[in-house]
């Protein structure tokens, strides 16, 4: 694998390294990938409803999201590195049994504290299973395949996140026999059966050639580094600011700090740190993480906002207030499929216009609020939303090939797991950040000045990535 200039090339992979993934391993493997993201978001419009029902607090409430993409976030690294150590379809299988059984546990919780620890336990699970998704897509497919399998994760990933919420409305709403937001839980069940049957058939074992052991010290100091920033960050409001968010925030860059040396002192005494500094010597790797960052914070961010926003203050109901969304999924997905013949065709400034086209979504978007609020609903966001979608499905996809695309496949758990942490650890501080932002400034100046505020804050955020852009490798193959 070689980089000249700004050209990527990728040297193709012998059919004989590893076996195959047909067709049905990887619907099998992206409705895997599928399940974490929209578990993370599914709940946002459910929160109103289990609140009442299980007498919850607001600070309980966000551990319920927090839970869950703490653990999350904390573990996916240790589930890639466990992938290539001992098999990723066994990761795999296992991770989505776990999925499936604390999923129930979520669905069937009798107190609100009971759904916090499921939500941590699902958490937990996701965690084992999603890095498997994409390295096994690294180690099981090669050249345009790859990227073809590349471009559908993107677009699965995508479409979940926006999907999840839709989803979410429409089950509470329905209130299958009775069962109101547990539905949005007990879900997963069926879906999980399927899955394991299906994984069973159709997908491929793979696992690293020279296996590497797990780096205990590497693990302990990322977990806290971790939940040193995000637990603060989460909880912080809705609790008051407490002394112990300000000393977990202090906290935060000293194990940072001493996670960064104890890695880099592995890597010089030739043992297998955790996240090897040698990984992030990668060009393609490191430019595409930083860009990561911004984009998934303003998307989760947006997504908890809005859904808060069309409840509380424009008085839509569950389904209303996801369907608002459905534009902006429908766009994503269409736009996303066609990512690989313009990438094919413009290179990577395919990026550099869908962050364009993304600024000009938000500023409709932030338009129509200012103007039309409370009256605001689907045929209102659509314009907004559709546009926002379809520069998102430019960005996300080929950033997610761009990250891989010279990890070699030995490596491809790990690789997978860093690239996955940045982007759950950046989605958990989108929902932290902005909508600790918004939901701070809702009392003071109303809901429609603090709903345009975190827009435009988020638009900021959009300029930087498409800034971010313009430093990528022009082409990928």
């Amino acid at each position: 694998m070689t980089e000249t200039g700004t050209t990527l090339t990728t040297t193709a992979r012998s059919p004989a390294a590893s076996p195959g993934l047909g067709g049905l391993g990887l619907f099998t493997v992206l409705l895997g990938a599928a399940l974490p993201l929209i578990d993370f978001f599914i709940v946002n419009v459910a929160l109103p409803t289990i609140g009442q029902d299980l007498d919850a607090s607001e600070a309980v409430l966000e551990l319920v999201v927090a839970g869950y993409g703490v653990s999350y976030a904390v573990l996916l690294v240790l589930g890639g590195r466990l992938g290539d150590l001992f098999g990723r379809r066994r990761l795999y299988l296992g991770g989505m049994a776990a999925f499936g059984l604390t999923s129930l546990a979520c669905g069937l919780a009798p107190s609100a504290w009971t759904l916090v620890a499921a939500r941590v336990a699902q958490g937990a699970a996701a965690a084992a299973m999603l890095p498997q998704v994409l390295a096994t897509i690294q180690s099981a497919t090669a050249g345009p395949r790859r990227a073809k399998a590349m471009g559908l994760y993107g677009a699965t990933a995508g479409l979940s996140m926006v999907a999840g919420q839709i989803l979410g409305g429409v089950l509470v709403a329905a209130d299958i026999a009775g069962t109101g937001w547990r539905a949005v839980f007990l879900v997963n069940v069926p879906v999980v059966i399927l899955g394991l049957i299906l994984a069973a058939r159709a997908v491929p074992e793979t696992r690293s050639q020279h296996p590497e052991p797990i780096d205990g010290p590497g693990t302990v100091l990322l977990a806290v580094a971790l939940l040193a920033l995000l637990a603060p960050l989460t909880e912080g409001r809705a609790a008051g600011w407490p002394l112990w968010t300000w000393l977990s925030l202090a906290l935060f860059p000293l194990a940072a700090a001493a996670f960064y040396f104890v890695e880099r002192r592995e890597d010089r005494e030739g043992r297998t740190p955790l996240v090897p500094p040698s990984l992030f010597a990668l060009t393609s790797l490191r430019r595409g993480l930083v860009m990561i960052v911004p984009f998934a914070i303003g998307f989760s961010g947006f997504m908890f906002v809005i859904a808060v926003a069309l409840q509380r203050g424009a008085g839509l109901g569950p389904v209303p207030a996801g369907l608002a969304l459905a534009p902006m999924a429908v766009v994503f997905f269409v736009v996303s499929l066609c990512g690989p013949r313009l990438v094919a065709r413009y290179g990577t400034r395919v990026v550099t216009a869908g962050g364009l086209l993304q600024a000009v979504g938000v500023t409709l978007l932030a338009l129509t609020a200012w103007r039309s609020w409370p009256d605001v609903g689907i045929w209102e966001l659509l314009p907004g939303a559709a546009v926002a979608g379809a520069g998102q499905a430019l960005q996300l996809p080929v950033l997610f090939r761009i990250i891989l695309s010279e990890v070699p496949p030995a490596r491809a758990g790990v690789g997978s797991g860093v690239m996955i942490t940045v982007q759950q650890s950046a989605l958990a501080l989108g929902v932290a950040t902005l909508g600790t932002l918004f939901l701070t400034l809702v009392p003071g100046h109303g809901m429609r000045d603090a709903l345009v505020t975190t827009l435009l804050v988020q638009l900021a955020g959009v300029a930087l990535t498409t800034a971010l852009s313009l430093r990528l490798p022009r082409t990928i193959s």
